[in-house]
């Protein structure tokens, strides 16, 4: 299992140094039909999946968290604090009614964590007028994690997840509780590291300790030898649709394409990733976010970097391209289950990714503060679906505090809401997730999907308007 590429760039007083970038995908699936999987041949049975967060850290970190303005003027992208996030899905109208998701829990799932998230996060709040969280635990529930290593780049690599995960669902629900759960997931992954975080999250589940789950974590379906391997690795899903806990993952970073077994090549035609694509989880997509000059929101549209010059440099320290977009596309393991029913004419009889989509575009990065070692010790911009999922996360906790309880699956809802030309949903119509790269000696371009009105496979239904969709979402799917 890999993880949807987390970006996080540290700014350099002298400019960025040269890195590869590296991509990440899905994780653990649920219920649905099986379609007869294509998967490439020469696939070793054991689905060794790689689990690991595609971090890029270039240069050093700023002591103070760069502005919109800032970013602009040294990288020629944008990068967003919290309040401008906020400002986006129209939030503070939600918080002035006295939703902050008080009362929900958001579970956070990382390989390692961070061993410095706590005073970070608390650094994170003074420096943005933010609240603590009334409550912020980190719970070991499938073995003790090893002791952190600042020159173990896998370690150092899920510290900046982690704290990328927990500094944005806290951003967007303030109230809500924080449960950091760690697991100690080895260098060899697939058999061995998705069992662990499926036992995790069991725990979990089993001891009712949140409301929803955000996974920033992933793998290509492809890379699977076949649907037994991942129906083996569905228990938590199952049992989260059973509880009514909401399942979130993100839909990965490489737009159509995406990385294969050996975390370097892309699939050269269109994949999609696993758990994002399972039915009884709610895929999250990437969008770029848009301000006009007096810093109101305007519409978003479809995050693909993979061709801008400047955003290549920044992120990926060449001109590119490189594949730097939001993931989507349709299932080679699941049927379109009964709620894509409204959609057919876009998924056919697959089911289709991403569910929805929140801001994820390295030209509109956010501003993360962290110290953990083997990383220059600062603020750093970050970008990819890992940061759209736990955003969206924020949201669901909002909702959750409507309601009073917990929602579940809450993908029938999206659909009825999107069918429905609800306020709350804001309809992504601009914008694709195709990407070029340079692999083999040439390069290559893998076609994706174009935004269109209603639904499709590169915004899925759209984005959110927050001060409409809370409620929409609270009464829907809460009833």
């Amino acid at each position: 299992m890999r993880v949807p590429r987390l970006i996080v760039v540290a700014l350099a007083a002298c400019g960025l140094t040269a890195a590869a970038v590296a991509a990440v995908g899905p994780a653990p699936g649920v219920s649905g039909s099986v379609l007869a999987a294509s998967v490439s041949p020469g696939l070793s049975a054991l689905a060794t999946v790689t689990v690991q967060p595609g971090v890029i850290r270039l240069g050093h970190a700023q002591s103070g968290p760069p502005t919109t303005a800032d970013c602009e003027k040294a990288y020629k992208v944008a990068c967003y604090e919290p309040g401008q996030i906020q400002q986006a899905y129209h939030l503070p109208a939600v918080y002035a009614s006295g939703v902050t998701g008080k009362g929900a829990t958001i579970v956070i799932v990382d390989s390692y964590g961070s061993p410095t998230i706590k005073n970070d996060l608390s650094v994170f709040d003074r420096t943005f007028g933010l609240p603590a969280p009334p409550s912020f635990r980190i719970i070991q529930p499938a073995g003790k994690v090893p002791a952190y290593n600042p020159n173990n780049s896998d370690m150092v690599g899920w510290a900046g997840e982690t704290t990328l995960d927990v500094e944005y669902a806290h951003t967007i629900a303030p109230g809500a509780n924080l449960l950091l759960v760690e697991t100690p997931v080895s260098e060899t992954e697939g058999v061995h590291g998705f069992p662990q975080i499926v036992k995790a999250e069991e725990y979990v589940l089993n001891h009712h300790l949140g409301d929803v789950i955000s996974q920033s974590f992933s793998a290509t379906e492809q890379t699977f030898p076949n649907f037994s391997a991942v129906q083996a690795l569905r228990g938590a899903y199952q049992l989260a649709a059973k509880d009514k806990v909401t399942v979130l993952t993100a839909a990965g970073d490489s737009g159509a394409a995406d990385v294969g077994l050996d975390e370097s090549t892309y699939y050269l035609f269109p994949v999609t990733s696993w758990p994002d694509s399972d039915p009884l989880v709610t895929g999250i997509g990437g969008t770029q976010l848009h301000f006009n000059s007096a810093g109101q929101p305007t519409a978003p549209t479809v995050w693909n970097d993979t061709y801008n010059k400047a955003t290549n440099e920044f992120a990926a320290g060449n001109a590119g391209p490189n594949p730097l977009a939001g993931g989507g596309g349709k299932s080679i393991f699941f049927t379109r289950p009964w709620y894509q029913n409204g959609v057919r004419k876009v998924v056919g009889d697959q089911r289709g990714v991403p569910d929805i989509s929140m801001s994820a575009a390295c030209n509109g990065s956010v501003d993360t503060y962290g110290t953990f070692g083997g990383a220059p010790a600062g603020w750093s911009p970050a970008c990819g679906t890992s940061e759209a999922t736990p955003l969206f996360a924020g949201i669901v906790a909002l909702a959750d505090q409507v309601a009073g309880h917990s929602l579940g699956l809450i993908n029938p809802a999206l659909y009825q809401l999107s069918a429905q030309h609800a306020p709350g949903i804001t309809d992504v119509t601009s914008g694709n997730n195709t990407v070029s790269f340079k692999q083999g000696g040439r390069e290559h371009t893998v076609r994706g999907f174009n935004a269109r009105p209603g639904y499709d496979l590169a915004s899925g239904v759209g984005t959110v308007n927050a001060e409409y969709f809370v409620r929409e979402l609270a009464f829907l799917a809460g009833h």
